[in-house]
């Protein structure tokens, strides 16, 4: 392939390749040659041109393939563009003559297509360089075109396409002609034709004004002739053609020279509408042909025609655009309504016609106001429908009212505007359902009346009319959910005051049955009581409908449907009613058999038919029991449900006889009655009515099979029967397309219905998909489908035998019946076959008996071979499940064998297909069928059926089947994949671009191959790089066709190679071909497109979005009309995408997609992201304020009345959204929140700013998000001041991130504030509107946590500013304070819980912030400030807060309670949740517990317990006191609680719900709960009432756990805080024992005192009752944590091992450190013998502890944990228990050997080097000597190591170490005790005297020395009191000699060093104090000296000299005393 690539096809290379690959080879030439050219030099082009010429030319003749001809002729026009033009008409010349050939054979026709599509392409390249040249070549089309087939006419339509595009306004002298050859394509037969004359058409219309002028009748007359059995695509084409014509009719300014020549004809919109009217209730028949129709009675419209028109109706608006319909709202949509109206009753004569037609307005108004309005246009537009509503209804009241005789004419005319008010009322309905809470205007403004409008149509005489008013309450509901309650209450109340109004009754009874429905899509619910209200009116429904015939029916149907609407609400609600709707159950059944014999012998037809509605009620309500509430399926329910089935299925049994008593009128009733049963039963478990599985199954088999079916429902049934895949190629009908609400007209053939509301009201309350209407098909059908599910469930479960008998029915029921009726029956058995075989292969089953295989397998058999596609796809399917099921190699080769003989003998389409497909089913069940000769076969026989060109159908299939086997076989398919490859390749060159079905097929198998191949396909050997060739050839070839769903597949090729092998993909192409294809009409393609960007997004985000931008800068007219990537980049086209799209699966796809990239290139490109979320977000914010009008008027003004309405939407460049809707807008919201997230983890400059404007300085090109805070805010604030209820909570989430994260920036430019401060205002006014009386509750919960983070963030320090806010919350308090029966009665009772808990929360946050900086004011200053006022702030309602939180807690605790305490729960439920919604409140109660818990904490410490609030009475302290409790209990508790109970009770509370919370702690469980936990425990141990309470070791065992499960630092420390209060209270426990027992025993001996403490008098600490215990296990929990070496076992044993010492990080160090605190409390609290147990652990922890982590520092700091543990030891050893007297013998051995243990550290036992920190352990050395008493280290052999190490540490040679040596002698020297002092004075002064000698000598040089010397100047200092008077003198002398040394004399201390300077004034001044206390030692070491007696006397006139100086100069500043003090020195001498 490589040789390809040149300017010049490599001829020779090319000869000797074999066909396939020479035309490989040319087609990668013709691809690489169109890339080349546009990057060629002009003069290399006309160099070679003529030799490029001849080569393509030469092509031209050797009979091209579709693709190579399209891209050849496309690189003759760019040759020419490129280089010279004279030798063009030569080659036109050539193609013309080609085109004139006689040659009819089909091996010349691809030459002919081919000049004929070469001819396209240089006209429309060049255009009107070619001059006149067009009319003889036109001409010469025109006439080839009257002898050519089918490909021909459609290659020469789109020629001529291409040849009007180039030539534009110069070509009009054809187009006459050419508009006459494309009427004729447009009713071709050739459906491919079809669309090619329409595109030609279209383009036509751009010049020939006469198309939307003169000729526009019979334009429009073509059109709908085109519609008549067309296919999807034509529908598209044509549909297109004809909107654009009519809107372009409309809109048009004629030119004025035109208006001279022609008679220029005005088209109003009446006449459009008129027109397009007619096609819509005439069809194609003309004004003529209708007339005699008419007279007939007979429909002429097919449902195609209407269909079609109905896709014009939306092009034609959608083309003239959302102003313009906004404008002509009011006249399009009566002349909407008008097709359904009473003046065209042919239209709506049969049921079956009115839902279709009804179906259609439906989907124009949805495409039309769902699609191109925005939100406040839509609002007007839905008060239009609601004022066509009005008229409506006024119409059929007058008709009512009127008192004529006439009454039948009446009627009709209420049924006359039944279909108008059905569409009317379903727009509306989904107009406000997509409105969401923005619609809520609508609501408020009175004159528009629309609730009283819809309620009042509900009792219309018209079923579908209350059906619809009914539903579009619900969406109604839905939407503005505030609405629900109200709404039900009214319906109720009508129903209940209308009882006696049959149309009241059952329209009521809809519309509650839909709001209940609705209920499950509002998540704040309705209140509970409604379900009782309901329960008791269905009650007397039922009851009463006996009382009165002419109610009877529709009393019994509302009843039960209100009760099977009930179930919906959930067990929670059904529970308190089960009992009474299983009574109703076995009521409506009769008893016994006899009874309903009895039955059949009294009833007459009127009790016949109101008894089987009533039941099938009753069954409809159980089953919606039985699908709602399965929890409640209990097996005693179970038994209940059962009594009355034997019954229900013997009136089934008896039903056909009934109806043969009866006749017709039953008909119905009975087949509602049947489908209700089978429904229920396929519900319930086979097991329970296992009694009655005969008589059901031979119900269902007469079903099945009943003589009287007429139309086949094969799409009912079978879709779900195959595989989805198959269905795709298979049947195209099937495909999901944007239209397929009204295409599944089409599929169900013209006899048949599509669904409707009216055929069962029952599925009002039913989920459905989307937002559109439920639409159950007709019953006759249903139970069909019903029948066959439930012939597979009962077939599974009988004997053989009877399986046997029914399947011989089955087969002779087909054998009997003939044509038709044979078909319909075949179609039931084989569903109701393929579900039998699906649900045993489910169940595990097996068919063990031959005669049933057999039996399965001729049934089977003879639906492969039937002629409807669908029931072949089905039986392929079930051959294979059967193979599956019998599970036997044998009987699986003989079915395969089977097809293999039929496939070789037959010649008919429909065996051939049946077969192949079923190959491959057989394929994909059983995976590669073993052996691997019948792979081989397989693929002989599907690769000869693949190239039958004769029929594209069998190649379809065939290639369908083989991509099953691909799919299937995995590797063992390698060998096959080249053969394969190449016959892909050859197909996809050759197949007709027409048969798009062979093509779609091709790519399933290319896909199938590329993903058998998988990674392999990265490979570089040249095996695997030609594969790789091929697959990007193909997906190339597929790119180039016509067909959507081709290029669909070949976008998911592709994206599979992209997966596997990147590197070979063109990532620019492919995004390029992405981009074209985002806004594609085909619904398939866009998935498609969505899919790949997904996918690609996630590795190279910003590789694509930067392809995206230049594809759209370069190309020339923009690649999308509707996403204007060049100005929004991809991003921006994707959210208006996303804004526009209604396909959920793709609204996912968007979404992920822009997550994806929002992820990976946010920060990078900051200011742009956040730009489009706020052009997103601000394009609403002038919702409120201009009214429609204006809007309107606006954009009618930038808008020139022309045809660019195309284009784009709006030419505004402001703005490039246009009205997004809510949803776009929340996930705008959502983008920011996650923009700011991503910054988060990105650089610091983003959260500070000072860095971020410095940096932005340095490079203009930085972006930080802090430079955008105003943007945030702003956006923020759209958001939560919207009227989306869904919008304001993104935007007070967006708004408390915002607060969270930028909340401690400071402001540089005002130091003390922050960056937030200047948004208080906004951040106000986001607030306030949350708090307003009408908002819901879960908007104003969210406002409340955002207030108290806002309150508490401390970003506002002045209390004024912040009282605004506060204010706020104070409101809320007041409004909650009620407790739950305050609060709004619209939502359930846990949304009022919600709200509650979330005020209860944000108080509960602001006061622990409060506390909090209170006491860190208290411990920084004394004064007053902020914090001090915030505590003021909370304090005037903590009285009231502290009692709602201590009943909070007490709701939490009991909600927290198990199952098993159900019973002793109160009735009523708590303070703020009622028992029926306990469920609904707990995720209420777990999301606030945990702050209100550590609120109240704080509260309780801060009163000290000590308070009852004056407004409790004694009666009720322990509750808080809400209406609850005020009623209850109080009688009985009034007595007995004192405070001392009270206070014990909140203890309890309070330490009982941490406890318990922290005992179970769940995965799940948020950090923040946990940390709260321990704080409040914290809380309660800081004052002395609680911490009398003995609570410590279960406490201590929960602290343990929550430290083993929890690995995070904070709560870790928080537990080691609460730790540390345990001991200390324990401490204090111990304390008071001790202190009452010396009291009371004051006179008595000491030594008969108790011993109190742990360990009494053995010493021994029992695990699991001993405190200290439990504390020493956590301790070494925590410790070995962070060095796992303390643990003997790792180290093996106790020998201490040499490590290296390691630093911890912090937390780890704060750990460690807090640890070491409690240990050294520890001994304390034991008994003498106690602390004997636990001293050497503590001991050995301690040492460990300094060992592990004595870390040399550079400045001879300490590490914090070396520093926590010698702090430790010092506690340890200074313990009072080591003087007492039982203990203190042990106590010093112990120390003597941890004293060892230290000493060890420096000579390991192993000898290695340690680099362990000497001041470290000098200091512990120290402290041994310093804490304990003499006797521990006054030992010799101790003492002289210990000795020994200072020696060694004051040779050593640094000089930090030594200055904290001489800083320990310091210590050790002034010991008061000489035993302890003197051994090292005598040992160490001798060393230190020499060391400052030595210093002394060579002068110090820097600080460091200057302080080793002052150091060792103060040792020597402190000798001289502590030594004995004798040798105090000797002392002196050596002191004196060295200090005198350094002192200066006047004039060398001018020119002194700053060191020497200091140490000059630290000599004079230790001189001057040691002079006086030792005058005479002075004097004589003077007298002996003169020289020093010479210095000391120069150095003190230098000092008064330099006073001299300074004296004059600053009198006051010389201190006197200084000055006396020298001078009487100086005297001393």
């Amino acid at each position: 392939m490589e040789l390809s690539h040149s300017l010049l096809l490599n001829e020779e290379a090319c000869h000797q390749l074999g066909d396939v690959q020479k035309a490989e080879f040319i087609f990668e030439w013709l691809r690489y040659l169109e890339k080349l050219l546009l990057t060629t030099s002009r003069n290399d082009v006309r160099e070679k041109q003529k030799t490029l010429v001849e080569q393509l030319l030469s092509l031209l003749n050797s009979s091209p393939g579709p693709p190579t001809r399209k891209l050849l002729a496309k690189n003759l026009a760019i040759i020419y563009s490129i280089g010279d033009t004279f030798s063009v008409y030569e080659t036109i010349d050539k193609c013309n003559d080609l085109i004139r050939s006689k040659d009819d054979s089909p091996s010349y026709l691809p030459t002919k297509l081919a000049a004929v599509v070469c001819l396209g392409s240089l006209y429309k390249k060049l255009g009107r360089i070619l001059g006149n040249t067009f009319t003889d070549t036109v001409g010469n089309i025109l006439k080839a075109m009257k002898s050519a087939e089918s490909q021909g006419r459609y290659e020469i339509m789109l020629s001529l396409q291409n040849i009007l595009n180039g030539l534009g306004a110069a070509a009009t002298p054809c187009h006459r002609d050419i508009y006459k050859a494309a009427r004729s394509c447009l009713t071709d037969r050739s459906m491919a034709v079809r669309c090619a004359a329409a595109k030609c058409l279209l383009e036509l219309q751009n010049e020939a004004i006469f198309m939307w002028n003169t000729d526009l009748d019979s334009v429009t007359t073509l059109c709908f002739k085109s519609f008549e059995g067309s296919n999807y695509d034509v529908r598209i084409a044509v549909s297109k053609l004809l909107g654009t014509i009519l809107a372009k009719a409309i809109i048009s300014k004629h030119p004025g020279s035109a208006a001279s020549h022609q008679s220029i004809r005005r088209v109003s919109l009446e006449e459009v509408l008129e027109l397009l009217g007619t096609g819509f209730l005439r069809g194609s028949s003309g004004f003529l042909r209708a007339s005699g129709d008419m007279l007939k009675g007979t429909s002429s419209v097919s449902r195609d025609v209407r269909v079609g028109v109905t896709q014009a109706y939306v092009v034609f608006i959608s083309t003239l655009g959302g102003p313009w319909l906004e404008k002509n709202f009011a006249v399009f949509l009566s002349h909407l309504l008008s097709l359904v109206s009473q003046s065209h009753p042919k239209a709506t004569q049969t049921q079956v016609d009115a839902v279709c037609c009804r179906r259609c307005v439906s989907f124009i108004l949805r495409a039309t106001v769902g699609g191109l309005l925005g939100e406040k246009a839509q609002i007007a537009a839905a008060k239009e429908i609601c004022q066509a509503i009005w008229k409506l209804k006024k119409v059929s009241d007058a008709v009512l009212s009127d008192g004529n005789l006439e009454t039948r004419l009446s009627s009709a005319n209420v049924a006359a505007n039944q279909h108008m008010l059905v569409c009317a009322l379903q727009e509306l309905g989904n107009l406000i359902h997509s409105l969401g809470t923005t619609a809520a205007p609508l609501f408020q403004d009175s004159s528009t009346g629309l609730l009283d409008g819809v309620i009042a149509v509900i009792p219309h005489p018209s079923n579908c009319v209350r059906l619809a008013a009914a539903w579009c309450l619900h969406c109604i509901a839905v939407a503005l959910p505030s609405s629900l309650t109200p709404l039900l209450d009214r319906c109720l109340e009508r129903l209940t005051v209308l009882k006696s109004s049959p149309e009241a009754v059952t329209g009521f009874s809809f519309a509650v049955a839909a709001l209940l429905g609705a209920v499950k899509h509002c998540p704040l619910g309705i209140p509970h009581g409604k379900g009782k209200i309901v329960m008791t009116l269905a009650e007397d429904l039922l009851c009463s409908a006996t009382q009165n015939s002419r109610l009877s029916a529709q009393r019994m149907q509302a009843g039960w449907l209100l009760i099977a609407a009930l179930m919906t609400l959930g067990p929670a609600v059904v529970t308190h009613h089960l009992a009474r709707v299983l009574l109703l159950w076995k009521c409506i059944f009769p008893a016994s058999p006899k009874d309903l014999e009895t039955e059949k012998s009294r009833g007459d037809l009127f009790t016949w038919q109101v008894t089987l509605e009533g039941r099938a009620g009753a069954l409809s309500a159980i089953k919606s029991f039985v699908s709602h509430c399965g929890d409640l399926l209990t097996e005693e329910v179970i038994q209940h449900l059962l009594l009355p089935l034997p019954c229900a299925v013997d009136l089934l049994t008896q039903l056909s006889s009934i109806l043969k008593t009866y006749g017709s009128p039953l008909k119905t009733s009975s087949v509602v009655y049947r489908q209700r049963l089978y429904e229920l039963l396929i519900l319930l478990p086979p097991e329970t009515y296992q009694g009655n599985f005969c008589a059901i199954l031979k119900e269902l088999t007469a079903d099945l099979t009943a003589p009287d079916i007429q139309v086949a429902a094969s799409l009912c049934l079978l879709p779900s029967l195959c595989h989805q895949n198959d269905l795709l190629i298979l049947s195209p009908l099937l495909q999901e397309t944007d239209h397929r609400f009204i295409e599944e007209q089409l599929l169900l053939g013209n006899g048949v219905a599509c669904g409707s509301l009216e055929y069962d009201p029952y599925s009002l309350y039913e989920d459905i998909e989307g937002d559109s209407v439920p639409k159950p098909l007709p019953p006759t059908l249903s139970v069909i489908s019903s029948a066959a599910k439930l012939f597979g469930i009962v077939c599974t479960h009988v004997e053989d035998a009877q399986r046997l008998l029914t399947l011989e029915q089955l087969l002779n029921s087909i054998k009997h019946t003939k044509g038709v009726r044979q078909q319909v029956v075949q179609l039931h058995v084989v569903s109701s076959i393929s579900n039998f075989l699906k649900y045993l292969a489910g169940s595990k089953g097996s068919l063990r008996p031959e005669g049933i295989r057999r039996r399965v397998l001729t049934l089977v058999m003879g639906a492969l071979e039937s002629t409807n596609p669908l029931l072949r796809c089905a039986a392929a399917e079930a051959w294979a499940r059967l193979a599956q099921v019998v599970d036997d190699g044998v009987f699986t080769a003989g079915l395969a064998q089977v097809s293999f003989e039929k496939l070789k003998s037959a010649r008919d389409v429909v065996t051939r297909t049946g077969h192949s497909l079923a190959l491959g089913s057989l394929h994909r069940y059983l995976g590669g069928i073993s052996s691997s000769q019948h792979l081989n076969s397989c693929i002989g026989i599907l690769y000869t059926l693949s190239q039958d060109s004769t029929s594209p159908d069998v190649q379809t299939w065939a290639l369908h089947s083989l991509s099953l086997i691909i799919d299937s076989a995995g590797a063992l398919y390698y060998v096959h994949v080249e053969p394969t490859l190449s016959l892909i390749i050859l197909l996809l060159l050759n197949v007709p671009p027409t048969h798009a079905e062979v093509h779609q097929s091709l790519g399933r198998c290319l896909n199938a191959l590329i993903t058998m191949l998988g990674p392999e396909l990265q490979g570089n050997n040249p095996s695997v790089s030609t594969l790789r060739t091929s697959c990007l050839l193909g997906c190339a070839v597929m790119q180039d066709n016509p067909g959507c769903l081709v290029q669909a597949q070949a976008i998911s090729c592709l994206q599979q190679l992209h997966m596997f092998a990147p590197r070979h993909v063109n990532l620019s192409s492919l995004v390029s071909s992405l981009c074209v294809n985002l806004c594609s009409p085909y619904l398939l393609l866009r998935r498609a497109v969505l899919a790949c960007l997904r996918q690609l997004v996630q590795r190279e985000a910003a590789e694509v979005s930067e392809h995206a931008v230049v594809l759209a800068k370069d190309s020339k007219e923009e690649l999308t009309p509707d996403a204007n990537i060049r100005e929004v980049g991809l991003e921006g086209a994707l959210l208006t995408l996303l804004d526009k799209e209604t396909d959920q699966r793709l609204c996912q796809d968007i979404k992920e997609t822009l997550n994806h990239m929002l992820t990976s290139m946010a920060v990078e490109k900051l200011s742009f992201w956040l730009k489009l979320c706020k052009d997103v977000l601000a394009a609403s914010a002038d919702f409120t304020g201009v009214t429609c009008v204006d809007a309107m008027q606006e954009e009618e003004g930038d808008r020139g009345d022309d045809a660019s309405v195309l284009t784009t939407r709006n030419n505004e460049k402001s703005h490039p959204f246009t009205n997004p809707r809510w949803a776009t807008r929340v996930f705008a919201a959502e983008c920011v929140c996650r923009i700011i997230k991503q910054c988060e983890n990105a650089n610091s400059a983003h959260f500070d700013i000072a860095l971020a404007q410095e940096m932005k300085k340095k490079d203009s090109r930085n972006d930080f998000l802090v430079l955008h805070l105003a943007d945030l805010i702003r956006m923020a604030f759209m958001a939560a001041t919207d009227h989306s209820d869904q919008l304001r909570l993104s935007g007070l989430e967006t708004l408390l991130v915002v607060i969270r994260q930028f909340a401690a920036i400071p402001e540089p430019e005002f130091p003390g504030h922050v960056i937030l401060e200047q948004y208080q205002a906004n951040v106000g006014a986001a607030l306030r509107p949350a708090f307003t009386s009408d908002t819901p509750p879960d908007v104003t919960a969210k406002a409340c946590q955002v207030c108290s983070a806002w309150i508490s963030s401390g970003v506002v320090s002045d209390l004024n500013d912040l009282r605004r806010v506060h204010q706020l919350l104070v409101s809320s308090l007041t409004k909650i304070q009620a407790g739950k029966e305050a609060l709004s009665h619209l939502y359930n009772e846990s949304a009022s819980t919600m709200e509650i808990l979330a005020v209860l929360k944000a108080w509960a946050e602001v006061y622990i912030i409060a506390v909090q900086s209170h006491k860190n004011h208290k411990q920084i200053s004394k004064t007053t400030t902020c914090s001090e006022g915030l505590l003021d702030l909370v304090h005037t309602d903590l009285g009231t807060l502290s009692r709602l939180w201590l009943a909070a807690l007490q709701d939490f605790a009991l909600l927290t309670l198990s199952s098993d305490f159900a019973s002793q729960l109160p009735d009523e439920g708590g303070a703020f949740y009622t028992a029926e919604t306990s469920e609904n409140a707990k995720l209420h109660y777990h999301n606030s517990w945990a702050l209100i818990l550590h609120a109240s904490a704080l509260w309780l410490t801060s009163t000290g317990f000590a308070v009852a609030e004056p407004d409790e009475g004694a009666a009720n302290l322990s509750r808080p006191v809400t209406p609850t409790s005020m009623c209850q209990g109080s009688s009985s508790s009034a007595t007995a609680k004192s405070p001392e109970d009270v206070y014990t009770d909140r203890f309890h509370l309070i330490l009982g719900t941490s406890v318990e919370f922290l005992c179970s702690l769940r995965s799940d469980a948020s950090m923040e709960s946990i940390t709260a936990c321990l704080h409040a425990l914290q809380a309660l141990l800081d004052v002395p009432w609680p911490r009398s309470k003995d609570l410590g070791i279960e406490l201590l065992n929960v602290l343990h756990r929550v430290i083993l499960t929890r690995e995070s630092p904070s709560i870790q420390l928080a537990s080691l805080e609460v730790v540390r209060q345990i001991i200390c209270a324990a401490q204090e426990h111990v304390k008071e024992k001790r202190r009452s027992a010396e009291v009371d025993d004051g006179a008595a001996e000491k030594e008969t005192l108790p011993e109190f403490g742990e360990g009494k008098d053995t010493g021994g600490l029992v695990p699991g009752k001993s405190l200290v215990f439990a504390t020493l296990e956590l301790c070494v929990c925590i410790l070995v944590r962070q060095l796992p070496e303390l643990n003997p076992e790792l180290t093996g044993g106790p020998g201490v091992k040499a490590t290296k010492p390691q630093m911890l990080s912090e937390d780890g160090s704060k750990l460690v450190s807090a640890a070491l605190v409690i240990l050294s409390e520890l001994p304390t609290v034991c008994s003498p013998e106690g602390s004997i147990s636990v001293l050497p652990t503590v001991l050995y922890l301690t040492i460990g502890v300094l060992r592990e982590t004595a870390v040399k520092l550079p400045g001879g700091q300490l590490s914090s944990t070396a520093a926590a543990s010698l702090q430790a030891l010092k506690g340890i050893l200074s313990s009072p228990m080591a003087r007492a007297e039982k203990s203190h013998t042990a106590w010093t051995d112990l120390f003597r050997s941890a004293l060892t243990t230290v000493l060890d550290c420096w000579d390991p036992v192993d000898g290695t080097h340690q680099e362990l920190d000497e001041v470290s352990l000098l200091t512990a050395i120290t402290v041994f000597i310093l804490s304990t008493s003499p006797e521990v280290t006054t030992i010799p052999c101790l003492q002289k190591r210990c000795i020994e190490k200072f020696k060694a540490t004051l040779e050593t040679k640094d000089p930090m170490v030594q200055i904290k040596t001489y800083q320990l002698l310091h210590s050790i020297f002034q010991y008061p005790n000489p035993t302890v002092s003197y051994p090292y004075i005598y040992s160490l002064a001798s060393s230190v005297v020499e060391k400052l000698q030595e210093i002394d000598k060579r002068k110090p040089e820097d600080t460091i020395e200057l302080q080793i010397f002052q150091e060792g100047i103060k040792v020597l200092e402190a000798l001289v009191p502590v030594a004995e008077e004798q040798h105090r003198s000797q002392l002196v002398a050596c002191l004196l000699p060295i200090l005198i040394s350094f002192l200066l004399d006047e004039n060398a201390l001018g020119s002194a060093t700053s060191v020497m300077r200091n140490l000059h004034d630290f000599a004079l001044q230790n001189l001057m104090q040691i002079g006086p206390q030792y005058s005479s030692v002075f004097k004589n070491v003077m007298a002996s000296t003169p020289s020093l007696k010479a210095r000391l006397e120069a150095a003190i006139k230098g000092i008064q000299e330099s006073v001299k100086v300074k004296l004059p100069s600053s009198k006051h500043t010389v201190n006197p005393g200084k000055n006396s003090s020298i001078q009487l020195k100086t005297s001393f001498l």
